[in-house]
């Protein structure tokens, strides 16, 4: 088992350094929408939208070029909410926005999250920024290191949980994963139906680069639970759920060939403890 999550891990950590800043480019073709486009790259429209500073209103034209970003999870589930982030804390600077700016871009310039940057601005998801606008980032840019303990595979760690927590899946094996992305991995039987935990929203449902059928749920205080992993989703974008309502199958985990999904829960940008999010 330890092998399998050291090779695991230092699998995911070496293909995320191999991606880092490796955006890329693609020219719109004519009938192509960002819906479309999005399926194509497996992202969200938000990052999409983001990444080219897109309103909503906004309408692409063939021969157009957009920036792809490179997929994160948690930009995914920030941009996905419909709710404003709280404000961040510590020194901030003011910065001019230049021609060709984007939130998205601004932040990777800065080292820090997009959801850290709509928090410094008070920023919806949606809105964009313009040539000549101020805006808050952090006050001292720092140069963007790799922590050596996201390919530590003591990252992962089995704990025993309370056995009358409520979980997606019934009786799982509860592992845990720190690093770029934070959360517990769940095992399942074959195909055993993944059930919501807390009321809410769906956000968004879909394929999501790298980790297969994803469902977002954000509740009324603002959590966001993210369910990855699934083989089939059962639920659309803009319905209302309640603590045990089926979302969808488990799939299966494609390193170590086993049934399982896998659950994260963050707050304004920041992960929290699945074991100790609210349920019902």
């Amino acid at each position: 088992m330890c092998k399998f999550l050291k090779k695991h891990f230092l699998i995911i950590s070496l293909a995320a350094l191999s991606c880092a800043f490796a955006d890329t480019s693609h020219l719109v073709q004519k009938g192509e929408t960002l819906y479309s486009i999005g399926k194509k790259y497996q992202l969200t429209i938000s990052e999409l939208r983001t990444a080219n500073n897109l309103s909503e209103k906004d309408v692409i034209k063939a021969g157009q070029r957009l920036v792809i970003p490179t997929a994160d999870i948690e930009n995914a589930v920030t941009l996905s909410s419909n709710q404003s982030q709280s404000k961040v804390a510590g020194k901030t600077q003011s910065y001019t926005v230049q021609k060709g700016d984007t939130l998205y871009g601004i932040a990777r310039k800065y080292d820090i999250k997009v959801a850290e940057l709509y928090a410094m601005n008070g920023l919806n998801s949606g809105d964009v920024i313009k040539a000549g606008q101020k805006i808050k980032v952090p006050a001292s840019q720092q140069a963007s290191v790799v922590d050596i303990a996201e390919i530590d595979p003591k990252k992962y760690t089995t704990k025993n949980t309370d056995p009358g927590l409520n979980w997606p899946v019934k009786n799982p094996t509860v592992t845990y994963v720190k690093g770029k992305v934070s959360g517990v991995q769940l095992t399942s039987s074959s195909k055993e139906n993944v059930v919501n935990i807390r009321s809410g929203t769906v956000m968004f449902t879909g394929t999501y680069r790298g980790f297969g059928e994803v469902v977002f749920v954000q509740s009324m205080t603002g959590l966001v639970y993210a369910y990855t992993g699934l083989s089939s989703i059962k639920v659309k974008k803009g319905t209302y759920v309640v603590s045990g309502d089926v979302l969808g199958k488990a799939g299966v985990d494609a390193m170590s060939k086993k049934n399982g999904i896998m659950l994260m829960v963050i707050q304004n940008g920041e992960y929290i403890d699945p074991a100790k999010a609210p349920r019902g």
